[in-house]
């Protein structure tokens, strides 16, 4: 697939100041960058970002861990001291002209450096400023440490993965994290139509917490009209605590299979030769209340044979149903390959790090860029020394 150049992408030109760390706000902003927009990550001298000291792995790339490399491509890095009058005095000067801000200190800390909404606005009344915190900037919880596993847990959703026997179960991924970052980029982005329409800047906001809540919108729905009985994760296989058999994962004789819902349990029965479940017909409210019962029997069955052998039955008959693929298995697979989302990013001519493209197209163009994350500071003369208050004039 091309690449999108930078000057057809839709925010060249838009300039953002970052002051988040970690992995939310710093995710927004990464999707700002590989939109087209010009994004100055705001660090501690001699400190940074501390996402660059957290380590997933023992992989160290030119003095950075890999995630603050895969989620910090494709900025520039200056080095500022809040307590020092001419950093300030610079940093207002960019944010003077600057389009959006980011942060994602707790509530009040961002104030108390003379940073929040309120005073940025007034010196620049068109600027987007887009604020996460871990459960809002009021109530009980708004001092609480705002971190991803904590906002899962908080949020109910631990009680959704898994099957009705397992612990709590946190999802694997940094989910609140992610979520709350891809909110803000949204409402960044809506923010910014808004004020091309009516000339008028806004403030953004969201949560940990709210982001969590709003991946759950669908089933705390049917919760809230349910007489809002708990989640209930079947007992076998479990995979959603709201959706009837067969959908789940299962064993086969050579790995796993996933099957998704289906309108026709006897029809899936048949074709996997599993006998006794057409006492439970097709209705949806039999595929629920013997959910255990029915995924219990399809297991029995399932694991007799391979998994491709399951797929030669089912996908010809339009059952929807997948291999379960490692990684390694998917990114040798035709699929991943033809989406081209892999990419190259180079720091200092001669480091190299394999990471992923953003999961846009435009105009058929991939949105890939090889800028790596930048090395601490590494921008601080060039951005900020011309609004420094002792720089020559023109």
């Amino acid at each position: 697939m091309s690449v999108l150049p930078q000057a057809q992408r839709p925010l060249d030109g838009l300039t953002v100041v970052d002051f988040s760390q970690f992995l939310s706000g710093p995710l927004c902003g990464l999707k700002l960058a590989d939109l087209g927009a010009r994004v100055i990550k705001v660090e501690r001298p001699g400190v940074g970002d501390l996402c660059r000291q957290l380590y997933l792995s023992d992989t160290d790339i030119d003095g950075d861990n890999s995630l603050f490399h895969a989620i910090n491509r494709n900025k520039e890095s200056v080095t500022a001291d809040l307590r020092d009058p001419d950093d300030r005095a610079a940093l207002l000067r960019l944010l003077a002209t600057a389009d959006v801000m980011i942060q994602n200190f707790r509530p009040g800390v961002i104030e108390r450096q003379g940073l929040g909404y309120d005073a940025v606005r007034e010196i620049n009344p068109r600027i987007v400023y887009g604020s996460i915190s871990g459960y809002g900037e009021d109530g009980p919880w708004r001092d609480l440490p705002g971190q991803d596993l904590l906002a899962q847990a908080r949020s109910g959703l631990l009680w959704l993965t898994g099957s009705a026997e397992d612990p709590p179960m946190p999802m694997g991924l940094a989910v609140a994290d992610m979520l709350a970052g891809n909110a803000l980029a949204q409402g960044i982005l809506a923010a910014l139509v808004g004020r091309g329409i009516h000339g008028r800047g806004a403030l953004v906001q969201t949560s940990l917490l709210e982001a969590m809540i709003d991946f759950q919108f669908e089933v705390l729905s049917t919760h809230l009209n349910d007489g809002q009985r708990p989640p209930r994760r079947s007992a076998i296989n479990g995979a959603h605590a709201y959706l009837a058999a067969p959908y789940g994962v299962y064993r086969t004789a050579d790995g796993y299979l996933a099957l998704a819902m289906t309108p026709s349990l006897s029809r899936l029965a048949g074709l996997l030769g599993v006998e006794g479940l057409e006492r439970y017909g097709d209705h949806p409210a039999a595929a629920m209340t013997e959910r255990d019962a029915i995924k219990s029997a399809l297991a029995e069955r399932l694991v007799t044979r391979p998994t491709a052998a399951w797929l030669e039955v089912l996908q010809p008959a339009d059952i929807w149903c997948s291999e379960v693929l490692t990684w390694a298995e998917l990114r040798q697979s035709a699929g991943y390959r033809t989406l081209d989302l892999e990419q190259t990013i180079r720091r200092n001519g001669a480091v190299r790090l394999e990471t992923l493209r953003a999961p846009l197209r435009i105009d058929g163009a991939t949105l890939k860029s090889d800028r790596a994350a930048p090395a601490l500071g590494q921008d601080t003369e060039r951005v900020l020394g011309p609004l420094r208050a002792d720089a020559p004039g023109p």
